[in-house]
């Protein structure tokens, strides 16, 4: 099943990254969180993508041409620039590389990929969100579900940290807990390809007409995910998140 991942947003509440990059290119660990979203799917058995680019593509088109060898220990025979790469680590991954136009809408992207994604169910999601989500669970909702499309919902993470109170006296103390106030979209998908026909447009946001369309017909399932996630909004949401890699506490690090 293919992968569809939607990294052509310009990232605006993230500028102090995205003046140079995509938001997909921001890293986390030393490795884009692209890298880590593409994990956790081949974790669980899903490695083929498509991903949807448009600002600054070039920067994730060289990314994925030196994959290969940057992983790896390098020979360069400078008399005719013949490199030979050595053993070392590679992911067992398909990555098309769509561009889908600088302007277009997150809908507008996936309308694009019509041709790529052809007639088979497909998962989507964006290119800036972690989480521990089992996709053989979400998978298998969908396909119970019967509907065309099926969205994790998530709770909201806390912005602050959340504070219990009994008797002037402090019980507990969560640092940035996530609520439990409602759910939220947290993207990852699984959709059927009859979903293109609800977008009109590149200028067609995924999230208002098609979504809720789909809502309304009765063809949109939920997935309530009550693990780990996280956005990646802000520097201060990049922190967090690297903060939980560097200790060794990153939830979404299903793979070995």
């Amino acid at each position: 099943m293919k992968v569809v991942i939607l990294a052509g947003g310009l990232g605006t509440r993230l500028q102090e990254e995205t003046s140079v990059k995509p938001k997909p290119m921001v890293e986390i660990g030393g490795q884009p969180i692209l890298w880590h979203i593409m994990n956790v799917y081949a974790a669980q058995g899903y490695n083929e993508f498509i991903i949807a680019l448009g600002y600054k593509s070039e920067v994730i088109k060289n990314y994925f041409l030196n994959f290969h060898d940057f992983r790896k220990d390098l020979t360069i025979d400078l008399r005719n620039g013949n490199v030979m790469a050595h053993d070392g680590e590679s992911e067992d991954w398909i990555v098309h590389l769509v561009d889908t136009g600088a302007n277009t809408q997150t809908g507008g992207r996936i309308k694009r990929l019509a041709k790529w994604i052809g007639d088979e169910t497909f998962m989507m999601t964006y290119g800036d969100g972690v989480g521990d989500i089992d996709m053989n669970q979400l998978l298998a909702l969908h396909r119970k579900s019967e509907k065309l499309a099926t969205v994790t919902a998530v709770h909201p993470p806390s912005r602050f940290g959340e504070v219990v109170i009994d008797n002037d006296q402090v019980r507990r103390f969560e640092e940035k807990p996530q609520t439990g106030d409602g759910w939220i979209n947290g993207g990852f998908f699984v959709l059927e390809p009859q979903v293109l026909e609800y977008i009109e447009g590149d200028s067609m946001p995924w999230e208002r007409d098609p979504l809720q369309r789909l809502a309304e017909e009765g063809q949109l399932a939920a997935y309530k995910h009550n693990g780990f996630w996280q956005c990646m909004d802000t520097l201060r949401d990049v922190q967090l998140v690297e903060k939980l890699w560097n200790e060794g506490k990153a939830p979404w690090k299903i793979w070995k």
